[in-house]
């Protein structure tokens, strides 16, 4: 098996992780959103940390925290990474378990294009006529569904946002991804166990309180948060940035699917129509990338011949 093959693999089996994780959570609809939150930041916090350790890798991470440190901009901007991407995993979190499967799905759906929205408003990039057709046609397809609803699909455009700002700073920072996650749940570790503490004072923590299964399905919520990106990370590095953004619609399309088929939400004619506009725009900003690298690609050996 070539790399980019084995790179496609590992990354497939991160999105598949991240399409069926409402499922996990769902068996821990009778826990609080904000305590499972808190469950997934601590544990994801000790299980990467854990990780990092056994590769060998504590005198990197410990040179990265000094890095940081050293550039405050840096600092505080992966500090503001990690409270946007607590935020985003709450609203996800508390959406799954609100039957809010369709709208969240959306969400992750239109974080590409939003993601490129922010590119163009704070680093000038330009789009070209394709991408913006992509752009109307997503805007078309978030009003029907507006008007539909009667109210704006806040829970699909918080994620969306949240999640595009986060890559944002992200892209500004270089840093391991099994490191970075480990900075950044560190972060916000100290406020999520005094949250825990407060609950179990109030007598209100699920964990160790209830049953043995809730407690051990808490402490997994550190694995099902690592490990698909670990997977993705191992994959990206593998193959080609076309390809990421081919596969990064399998989560979303799994998280319909669950949604309306597993779980009996609403997906109507309306609702068909307004995906339908999201699809659409989706496929030719895609193929429009795609083909702008192939591009840049051809431009790129043709240089290179000449010299």
């Amino acid at each position: 098996m070539n790399i980019e093959k084995s790179g496609v693999l590992w990354a497939i089996s991160a999105y598949i992780i991240w399409g069926i994780l409402p499922v996990y959570w769902k068996t821990l609809h009778h826990v609080s959103s904000a305590e499972i939150l808190t469950s997934r930041i601590v544990w994801a916090f000790l299980l990467t940390l854990l990780l990092v350790l056994f590769m060998k890798s504590g005198r990197k991470l410990i040179e990265d925290l000094k890095t940081l440190w050293q550039s405050q901009k840096k600092f505080w901007s992966l500090f503001s990474a990690s409270v946007l991407i607590s935020a985003n995993w709450f609203i996800y979190i508390w959406a799954v378990n609100h039957d809010h499967l369709v709208q969240t799905s959306l969400g992750y759906y239109m974080n590409p294009l939003v993601s490129v929205l922010l590119g163009v408003v704070f680093l000038k990039e330009r789009l070209n006529a394709s991408q913006k057709t992509a752009f109307l046609l997503a805007v078309i397809g978030v009003t029907i569904l507006t008007i539909s609803y009667g109210a704006f699909p806040w829970i699909a455009f918080v994620l969306a946002v949240t999640f595009a700002v986060y890559g944002l700073v992200k892209k500004t920072i270089k840093l391991d991804a099994l490191r970075g996650l480990t900075i950044e749940t560190f972060f916000i570790t100290p406020i999520a166990l005094a949250y825990y503490i407060w609950l179990f004072i109030q007598g209100e923590a699920a964990f160790l309180q209830t049953n043995f299964k809730t407690s051990i399905l808490l402490i997994l919520t550190g694995v099902v948060t690592a490990l698909p990106l670990v997977l993705f990370a191992k994959g990206a590095q593998r193959m080609p940035l076309y390809m990421v953004g081919f596969l990064q619609y399998i989560a979303p399309t799994m998280m319909l699917f669950l949604g309306v088929i597993v779980y009996g939400e609403t997906f109507g004619k309306i609702e068909l129509l307004s995906f339908a506009f999201i699809w659409l725009a989706l496929l030719l900003f895609t193929v429009s990338t795609l083909f702008e690298t192939v591009r840049a690609r051809a431009i790129s050996m043709v240089s290179t011949v000449k010299r």
